[in-house]
């Protein structure tokens, strides 16, 4: 009996693991627009603190979708590192750079990084304009 309660209360608490998940490249969808997740620069995810895994193509997509669980909801917002294709980083703390030489998915002209040395090393570079986390969410929101 002992051991059957101590194996339900492990799997209560693994079951609500707040952790990312991989995008598959080619196979996952974006939970917002439906387009399947191919860019390895762009995609994004968030975690519920319930540890429930929703896939973006793109951050601005995540971003838009955000008031659909509200921001109490979410344990955790990422997003990929522009320098490290794949690579899944924390929203925020990334710095993000829109640029019209940026080909994100949606079309936002935007990417983020983790380092915001490089950050501005790339604003300068594409002639774009640097955001945090909080100031992204009202860039997009106002267009």
């Amino acid at each position: 009996m002992r051991t059957l309660i101590t194996l339900l209360a492990l799997l209560i608490f693994t079951s609500c693991t707040i952790r990312p998940e991989p995008i598959v490249y080619g196979e996952d969808s974006c939970h917002s627009c439906s387009m399947t997740i191919v860019d390895r620069q762009h995609a994004a995810e968030i975690v519920t603190k319930k540890g429930k895994v929703y896939k973006f193509d793109a951050a601005e997509c995540m971003i838009r979708a955000i008031p659909e669980w509200g921001d109490d909801k979410i344990g955790m917002y990422l997003v990929t590192d522009y320098a490290q294709p794949g690579k899944l980083v924390d929203a925020e703390m990334a710095s993000f750079v829109v640029s019209p030489k940026v080909t994100s998915p949606m079309r936002a002209n935007l990417c983020a990084m983790k380092n915001s040395d490089r950050a501005k090393k790339l604003q300068q570079e594409l002639e774009g304009n640097i955001y945090s986390w909080e100031e992204i969410q009202h860039h997009l929101a106002k267009n």
